[in-house]
């Protein structure tokens, strides 16, 4: 893996040593470059859970990819680094959803004076590294929350405006096996999110930008704007402009896009 490539790609430029300072400058930088998007799941392409893999698609053709590629390729850039990672399982929606959503969600500690959690691969979540400890967490003006649900799960809660409102996750090395497993369920199901319509986010400097269907949404700390689009013309360009994914072939999602979006979304993609 060509570390400086990603470097490149992200933007950073300091001497890269396994410490809070580097943790929080790489973890910065790859949100504000790289965007969280499922435009490969929609086109119907193989997914894959191996970080060269992500590495040739987010650095290499440029592109955004989900939390396995997103947190994946993070991991195993600061393993090179020297960091001590443990990739382990998230469950994003576990109340609503009971055993299914185990392992959809991929999430990283790393080792230092305490132990952090790093997540690139939530969406609009947290743009730093945060320790490991029960209590609020505040960045950027956004407010997050991690809550010990009992002697196995810890419970992520995003910031008010966010799209997911939480993941659980424990402590516990993830299962390989099972992360394959749902990574294949999540991209091939039709009861499965990724394959039911598009979804984009991106960190910016003056807030996060994301696309649920339709709805593409400005999201600050005091609140969000959302506003319809209206053509597949539209959608390609909101992807190049906001997201800075030139995917043309991204057109002949629209009609089911628009097909799929009261159902998904309804009130909820218009506030």
């Amino acid at each position: 893996m060509d570390i400086q490539a990603y470097f490149d790609r992200i933007g950073f430029s300091g001497t890269a040593r396994p410490d809070l300072e580097t943790l929080t400058a790489l973890h910065r930088g790859h949100l504000r470059a790289i965007p969280y998007e499922n435009l490969d799941v929609q086109l119907g392409r193989p997914m894959s859970l191996d970080p060269l893999d992500a590495f040739d698609k987010l650095v290499t053709r440029r592109r955004g990819g989900w939390c396995y590629e997103m947190n994946g390729l993070l991991g195993a850039v600061l393993q090179d680094i020297g960091f001590s990672v443990t990739r382990m399982s998230g469950s994003v929606s576990r109340d609503e959803r009971g055993d299914r959503p185990l392992g959809n969600h991929l999430v990283l500690r790393v080792e230092l004076d305490r132990p952090y959690i790093a997540d690139v691969g939530f969406g609009d979540g947290i743009l730093e590294p945060f320790p490991l400890a029960i209590g609020a967490h505040r960045c950027e003006g956004y407010d997050f929350r991690l809550e010990d649900l009992d002697s196995e799960w810890l419970r992520f809660h995003n910031h008010a405006n966010g799209g997911a409102p939480y993941f659980d996750f424990t402590l516990a090395p993830a299962s390989p096996e099972q992360l394959s497993a749902t990574c294949r369920w999540l991209s091939t199901s039709p009861d499965s999110i990724f394959v039911q319509t598009a979804l984009a986010f991106r960190h910016t400097p003056d807030g996060i930008v994301s696309l649920l269907g339709r709805a593409h949404r400005r999201i600050r700390p005091d609140g969000k704007q959302t506003i319809l689009l209206n053509s597949a013309e539209e959608f390609v360009a909101v992807l190049e402009r906001d997201f800075d994914l030139d995917a043309p072939e991204a057109a002949a999602l629209w009609p089911a896009i628009c097909a799929k979006h009261e159902e998904l979304f309804g009130a909820e993609a218009r506030s």
